[in-house]
């Protein structure tokens, strides 16, 4: 009786499997009920043979990346995230860091004399680092070098200026985008599903505030990025319910660029008793996260944070972008124990990186408009 039961069961996942990968083929979108199917019951080898589908249907054989450094302004922040290992509180900023004006740009003109497209700045959310300090920050750089991509501030940044300043989220943008702000990267997204928002991160913007502000980004004309976090306390569902939300969003507005999965990692901080999941569940997220977010154009494994073989391996499982060259001057990851301590590839190393594995190495600006093929 019960061989007959887990018979019957293995047939029935077996042909709603089926079903869902013919959608797949086919091109049609696959709803909620599908997509947690595949977590729960698609093995990876099916997961990655999908996944690699979808990718290769939409960018052929070519792995993206870019040349871009960081700039974190502080480290100092108001708010405690239970995940972050990164940041200070403001009561005990003599801890952590605060840069000044003069100390970034002179990070920018570091690479006055590098073929860099981009610059991502992104910190924590300092009091007196506020709206007008930021937009004249944007001005200088543009002054100095204007064709610079200036990718900045997170929706948890950008909710707290706006707030702070006492200006709507449009005229908080406009203010930006006139300082010479070009886009604004993912971060802060966490998992939109609120119980578990509230106990990993209660004290910043939520998740409809997070949507609302990359909404009036690209209202504005400008560009963002989506993120992630997976692999703490939040399960398939949330996962699920994270990216419906996202995918409903561009269907609306068709402002995001990529979207990013962001491993959790334990190393120093409140959470450090929640155990990190394995490479295995690392690559059925990049997987699922191909095929369920259809309307994205891009889908980005961040490669100081998996490490340099993870991130090849997955580029077999849905992946065709692995950020870019990023210099050493990124902290919060490696100092939350990523995989990479001090990220730094140069280009060679990238384009090498993607070679070992039969893929071609494109270098792309941050809107994806192809640089140079390798």
């Amino acid at each position: 009786m019960i061989a007959t039961l887990e018979k019957n069961t293995f047939s029935l996942q077996t042909t709603t499997l089926q079903t869902i990968a013919e959608k797949i083929y086919q091109g049609e979108r696959i709803n909620e009920e599908d997509g947690l199917t595949l977590f729960e019951t698609g093995s990876l080898p099916f997961l990655g043979s999908l996944a690699n589908h979808v990718r290769e249907k939409l960018h052929g054989n070519a792995v993206y990346f870019n040349r871009n450094f960081h700039i974190e302004p502080t480290n100092v922040c108001v708010f405690s995230c239970n995940f972050c290992a990164y940041s200070q509180l403001y009561a005990h900023r003599e801890e952590g860091w605060e840069l000044s004006m003069d100390d970034m740009l002179n990070i920018v003109k570091k690479y006055d004399d590098q073929p860099v497209t981009e610059v991502h700045i992104v910190g924590g959310v300092h009091p007196k680092m506020n709206l007008y300090f930021f937009a004249d920050l944007l001005k200088a750089i543009k002054a100095h070098r204007p064709e610079l991509h200036i990718k900045a501030f997170t929706a948890v940044e950008l909710d707290y200026m706006f707030r702070k300043a006492k200006v709507s989220i449009a005229e908080g943008v406009n203010i930006l985008k006139e300082a010479g702000l070009n886009s604004i990267p993912g971060g802060g997204a966490e998992i939109f599903d609120e119980e578990i928002r509230n106990k990993i991160s209660a004290d910043k913007v939520d998740s409809e505030g997070w949507l609302n502000i990359h909404e009036a980004i690209h209202n504005a004309g400008l560009h963002s990025n989506a993120t992630m976090l997976y692999g703490h306390i939040e399960n398939y569902q949330h996962r699920i319910n994270h990216m419906s939300r996202l995918r409903q969003l561009q269907d609306k507005t068709g402002g995001f660029n990529t979207f990013i999965p962001l491993k959790f990692r334990n190393g120093d901080n409140d959470m450090s008793y929640v155990p990190e999941v394995s490479i295995v569940e690392d690559l059925k997220m990049y997987a699922v996260g191909r095929i369920f977010m259809d309307n994205f154009p891009h889908l980005k494994a961040y490669w100081p944070m998996l490490g340099r073989k993870n991130a090849q391996l997955a580029l077999a499982f849905g992946v065709d972008d692995i950020d870019g060259t990023i210099d050493d001057t990124t902290k919060i990851y490696s100092m939350a124990g990523a995989e990479e301590q001090n990220p730094a590839m140069s280009t060679d190393d990238i384009v090498a990186l993607i070679k070992q594995v039969n893929r071609q190495p494109v270098e792309r600006d941050t809107l994806y408009n192809v640089v140079k093929e390798y």
